[in-house]
């Protein structure tokens, strides 16, 4: 019986595995790092909502669309259990968990996300 200690591998597996490891760590790394672009999101009210004083605002782009709906909420004193719809371009409503990044590479118009929001369903 030999132990697993006196094995050692060959000299050109050892040199793989740590190019392997340096790439897995810079990749890691890049994941790692917060993007600190920012998105102009353009706040459009629909039917009877409030309308906004200051309608621009620049928001992480790395941040998801969740935080988007929280801001707004803060921003028109809405409460959780008020209802209020948000829409991209007039035409659906987005997931909580799309980041803004991929929704403004996506949608962008005229370099702004528009976001629609409105106090009842206006589409879909």
């Amino acid at each position: 019986m030999t132990d697993s200690a006196d094995r050692s591998l060959p000299s050109w597996a050892s040199s793989a595995i740590s190019e392997t490891n340096e790439e897995a760590l810079k990749a890691l790394q890049t994941y790692k790092k917060k993007d600190a672009d920012k998105v102009i999101v353009r706040f459009k009210a629909v039917g009877n909502a409030p309308i906004m004083k200051q309608n621009f605002f620049k928001i992480t782009s790395s941040n998801r669309f969740q935080a988007v709906i929280q801001f707004l909420r803060k921003e028109l004193g809405y409460k959780g259990s008020e209802p209020l719809h948000t829409y991209i371009n007039l035409a659906f409503s987005p997931a909580p968990d799309d980041t803004v990044a991929n929704l403004f590479k996506s949608f962008q118009t005229d370099n702004h996300l528009i976001v629609n929001y409105s106090t009842t369903a206006a589409w879909g």
